[in-house]
């Protein structure tokens, strides 16, 4: 942990934890992961795009907190990714939710990516790649299908978390596609941050 200027805790990685990092992990279907928020936690953590520093969100004056339940997997962003404004996107780098027990946040994973949720958060594309790691429940599964058929209520449960957690309304869900839908919004988004940083 490092001291920051607003007064909150800020996590350093090894490296700057959007620039510092490659997309895709070294094994063939992966990608790095940051982990901003363990799996059922509330605080709403984000990595800051100008350090690099991974903070707690603070909203009228204070950290946020989601008024909610916790979130339903461990939720990070893809380094080296950017969902462009001008392309729809938020302007963020790629979001990913990695089913399973909580990991540390600040940790940098390599997780598998099964698909994607198609989010819109107030009009602007928000999507959410689907990922999981070994040595979890969710180790032997490879797609949005086998999820399903293995792990009932799974989807359900992260959709309708998703479409609910900012009130009524404010994000929509055009459902779910596989790893091959996941791996054009990632191959875009990777694409998108190299042409920015040129």
């Amino acid at each position: 942990m490092v001291d920051t200027p607003s007064g909150t805790d800020a996590i350093e990685g090894r490296a700057h934890f959007i620039d510092g990092y490659s997309a895709r992990g070294d094994t063939p279907g992966t990608v790095r992961v940051v982990i901003e928020i363990p799996t059922g936690t509330t605080q709403k953590w984000e990595v800051d795009k100008a350090d690099g520093l991974l903070r707690w969100e603070i909203r009228d004056g204070r950290p946020r907190l989601i008024d909610y339940l916790g979130y339903p997997g461990n939720y990070g962003m893809v380094p080296r990714t950017l969902l462009a404004s001008d392309d729809g996107g938020d302007g963020d780098p790629l979001d990913v939710l990695v089913l399973g027990p909580p990991m540390e946040r600040g940790a940098v994973v390599e997780a598998r990516i099964i698909g994607v949720l198609n989010l819109l958060d107030g009009g602007e594309q928000d999507d959410k790649l689907v990922a999981v790691m070994d040595d979890t429940a969710f180790a032997q599964v490879t797609t949005i299908a086998e999820l399903r058929r293995s792990h009932p209520g799974v989807t359900d449960i992260v959709e309708t978390w998703f479409t609910s957690y900012k009130g009524p309304g404010e994000m929509t869900s055009s459902g779910y596609g596989e790893a091959a839908a996941a791996d054009v919004i990632l191959t875009r988004a990777v694409n998108t941050y190299a042409s920015k940083a040129d």
